[in-house]
């Protein structure tokens, strides 16, 4: 069973709020120095769901990422948790995309690897968080989707899914290939192994460029974009206290119900 991962680099979920600083006129946030970029949660979560099918159905996990040079980490960690190989998309092109306009460039990846029964990704971004991309990526490459999977069987050459719902979950079948997107439901990823973090150090990742997977120019061009960052900001926090106060406990409560009924 041959399954294809795409993985997001994001900022660390974990930096202190301190840290996190946007560039409000270029709409983009600053990474801050010294905290290196990380694997974004849910996509790690498709890279455990891809492993496990391997772990029972074997085949082949390949991973792409697009992004900077230094996806290639996020590569290399989904190698050390037991894919088996990945590529990066960069290219001056390639930078500040809309969620059209990345899965375009997965999908002419996609496209170019071939010969897979499977496609996952996250649910969604960890840091824009939009869940737009596999739902797109699967119209492009023309396949069935099913979103927010918790867990993936391969049964008699089709996909068992059970998919999040509000109130517990349902089960669909789809066939092969199809796109699922894995929701963090799906439960820890795995922690790499001694022998899977040596492999992953020496591989080496492949850098495709825009001309390498066939992208059009046309396809690319931000004027067109489908959607557009009008303004980013960072959430800011008020707090307030007011203390009732009464002659007697017995009064502080009736002043407290009264300010309590002002504010219903």
């Amino acid at each position: 069973m041959n399954t294809i991962v795409c993985v997001k680099q994001v900022l660390d979920p974990e930096i202190p709020p301190a840290k996190f600083k946007i560039d409000a006129e270029a709409k983009q946030v600053i990474p801050p120095p010294g905290v290196p970029p990380v694997i974004s949660v849910y996509d790690e979560r498709a890279v455990e769901a891809a492993c496990r099918l391997k772990d029972k159905h074997k085949g082949k996990i390949t991973v792409i990422s697009m992004g900077s040079a230094k996806a290639s980490d996020v590569i290399k960690h989904a190698i050390s948790m037991g894919a088996d190989d990945g590529f990066v998309l960069q290219d001056e092109a390639f930078e500040n995309l809309d969620s059209f306009g990345t899965a375009y460039v997965l999908g002419k990846a996609i496209q170019k690897i071939g010969g897979y029964d499977l496609v996952l990704c996250g649910r969604q971004a960890a840091d824009w968080g939009a869940g737009q991309v596999g739902s797109i990526l699967a119209e492009i490459l023309g396949i069935p989707v099913v979103t927010l999977a918790f867990a993936i069987e391969a049964v008699d050459k089709k996909l068992r899914v059970k998919r999040v719902l509000n109130d517990g979950y349902e089960v669909l079948e789809a066939p092969m290939p199809s796109l699922i997107t894995v929701s963090s439901e799906i439960g820890l990823p795995r922690l790499p192994g001694g022998m899977g973090l040596m492999l992953a150090r020496k591989k080496q990742i492949p850098v495709w460029k825009a001309k390498d997977i066939g992208a059009e120019s046309s396809q690319l061009d931000k004027a067109k974009a489908h959607t557009e960052v009008t303004s980013l900001s960072v959430p800011t926090r008020k707090t307030e206290c007011e203390l009732i106060t009464g002659g007697t406990p017995g009064e502080a409560g009736v002043n407290l119900a009264l300010k309590l009924i002002k504010l219903i």
